[in-house]
């Protein structure tokens, strides 16, 4: 598959997925943007767990991870909508809803960042079974 299209695809299942997050928790101007901390959070976390762990396998086809990561990730998770939150907030003068949401889409983001570095690198570093068990049990 082509990398340019392996972007698109994934880019318009995360900018679904986003617009989707946005209608189930939406917020005014003045309102605090959980759902913007939310998705940047899961994406980093998400994004983490990717590099540190599955795009390390062996076998992991190049057009995957560009639709995963760049594709639906990156339409998924979008600084912009920090920065269009951020530059509300403080037009209505709401300096400290601002600075509160500044610093926990820094702290949260990259602590999941680092949590899914750490998680994925744990799953990468599990030997891969040569045969799968009869007894039930799963991977």
């Amino acid at each position: 598959m082509p990398l340019a299209l392996a972007a698109f695809l994934g880019g318009v299942l995360g900018t679904g997925l986003r617009l989707a997050t946005d209608l189930v928790f939406p917020h005014t101007d003045a309102g605090f943007p959980a759902g913007t901390l939310g998705v940047n959070v899961l994406g980093a976390l998400m994004l983490g767990w990717l590099v540190g762990g599955l795009w390390t396998r062996p076998g992991i086809p190049r057009w995957l991870k560009v639709a995963l990561g760049p594709g639906l990730l990156g339409s998924f998770t979008t600084f912009s909508a920090v920065t269009v939150s951020l530059v509300e907030q403080s037009s209505a003068g709401l300096w400290g809803l601002a600075g509160l949401y500044l610093l926990a889409t820094l702290a949260l983001g990259f602590g999941a960042a680092a949590f899914g570095l750490w998680a994925g690198s744990r799953l990468a570093h599990r030997p891969i079974p040569v045969e799968i068990p009869d007894d039930g049990s799963t991977l």
